[in-house]
């Protein structure tokens, strides 16, 4: 399961996912897997680490007073990327890639960020490339879209740079240091409006710097912020028999044949299996009881197979 998530990370960071969000959080956390990003060959380092954020499926889980210390903004649901001034001036720019090196696309960000700030000292800007919700796909197109090499395509894309953090500067608070990046011309996810644009939960960040960095951080997480994300409630249902259907690609995949079960206001009997090694990676057989989700509320999938002895004590 370790190499299909490791596959699974590196597709979602290349903009080609092969397993939905809920998809891939049920099977990380089923099999205990917390690595982010993808390793990138001949990459070139960040002036500071980008870390992931702790995910969090229930507030009542949080001991930390949110009211007083904590600032909610949208989680968007785009590419990350770190920009790099120095003296005022653009000079890299990085796709977050595994948080510790990424690809250069200074090329592509250089027409969707200043190219020169008034801060003289040498900062690195993070935050995400999102892509409206009305565009098919919109966080693939936001990430695929890194990877053009056609700058005139990339232009006609309608994508977006919006900054959620700066290190390097000499603010007290993150909303401090949101005014000063607004003040610079940039989108900051403080005042963004981000109804027209895929978000996948909300994160909360500690607003003062100093405590944000005495808390400190984990290998992967930062210990003063983390994303409230909602968890999908699956359904259990038997696996009937699985069939073989060729796509409009000409790709052939299979598909569940399941005992119909109601998800939401709709009847499910069939939901997508992916390929051979994600059956047996979940030790799917005819009969056993699966869990089954609405992955974007519209497509049915399988998450994981249900011991008959969990199901009988839930």
């Amino acid at each position: 399961m370790k190499d299909l998530l490791d596959r699974a990370s590196a597709a979602y960071y290349e903009g080609n996912p092969i397993l939905s969000d809920e998809e891939f959080d049920s099977l990380a956390e089923q099999f205990s897997y917390n690595k982010v990003g993808h390793s990138i060959s001949g990459g070139i380092s960040h002036l500071y680490q980008m870390y992931s954020l702790q995910k969090v499926f229930n507030l009542e889980e949080v001991t930390a007073d949110l009211e007083k210390d904590y600032i909610a903004t949208p989680k968007l649901d785009g590419a990350a990327v770190s920009l790099v001034y120095v003296n005022g001036k653009l000079e890299m720019a990085l796709t977050r890639g595994d948080g510790k090196k990424g690809q250069d696309i200074i090329d592509k960000m250089s027409f969707l960020v200043p190219t020169e700030i008034l801060l003289t000292k040498t900062v690195q800007i993070t935050g995400e490339v999102i892509c409206p919700s009305s565009v098919a796909n919109a966080r693939n197109v936001a990430a695929g879209s890194l990877n053009l090499k056609d700058l005139e395509e990339f232009k006609a894309r309608p994508v977006k740079f919006v900054a959620y953090d700066i290190q390097g500067t000499d603010c007290k608070t993150w909303t401090e240091a949101m005014a000063t990046l607004k003040v610079q011309k940039f989108n900051v996810v403080l005042e963004f409006d981000a109804s027209e644009y895929p978000t996948d939960g909300v994160v909360y960040r500690v607003n003062d710097y100093e405590l944000f960095h005495k808390m400190g951080y984990t290998a992967h997480h930062p210990r003063g912020a983390f994303a409230l994300k909602e968890q999908k409630q699956g359904v259990v249902t038997t696996l009937l028999d699985v069939v073989w259907q060729v796509g409009k690609s000409g790709v052939v995949s299979p598909v569940a044949i399941l005992e119909p079960i109601k998800i939401g206001e709709a009847t499910i009997s069939r939901a997508t299996l992916h390929n051979i090694e994600y059956i047996r990676e979940l030790n799917l057989q005819i009969g056993c009881q699966v869990e089954v989700i609405r992955s974007g509320e519209i497509i049915p999938r399988v998450v994981r197979r249900v011991d008959d002895l969990e199901k009988n004590n839930s």
